[in-house]
C-alpha cells in the first residue's frame, strides 16, 4: 500500500546517550534516524516488536559503547537537572 506522508520538521528533547544509539542504529540499518522513529512507533501502537533478533543484539552493543544502560522501566523515573 502507498500512502502519501506529510512529514514535519521537529525540535525534541532526548537524553544525549540514548540518541547517540538511536543514530548509530539507523546509520547500521542505513536509514534515518526519522525513519526508524516512525518505525518503532508504528510498531509500538500495534504492540508488536519493532526488531529482529539481529538487531537487538545490534542494539546491546551500541548501548555497550555509548554506556547506556537504562531498560523501558527506567523511563518513568528520568528526572532532568535544570540549573
Amino acid at each position: 500500500m502507498d500512502q502519501k506522508t506529510e512529514r514535519t520538521q521537529t525540535g525534541i528533547r532526548i537524553e544525549k546517550r540514548l540518541l547517540k544509539v538511536l543514530k548509530g542504529l539507523a546509520e547500521s540499518l542505513d536509514m534515518t534516524l526519522g525513519d526508524l522513529i516512525e518505525g518503532i512507533a508504528l510498531h509500538s501502537f500495534e504492540n508488536k516488536p519493532a526488531f529482529s533478533e539481529e538487531t537487538l543484539e545490534k542494539i546491546k552493543q551500541l548501548k555497550k559503547v555509548y554506556d547506556l544502560d537504562w531498560t523501558a522501566e527506567d523511563s518513568h523515573r528520568f528526572k532532568e537537572d535544570r540549573e
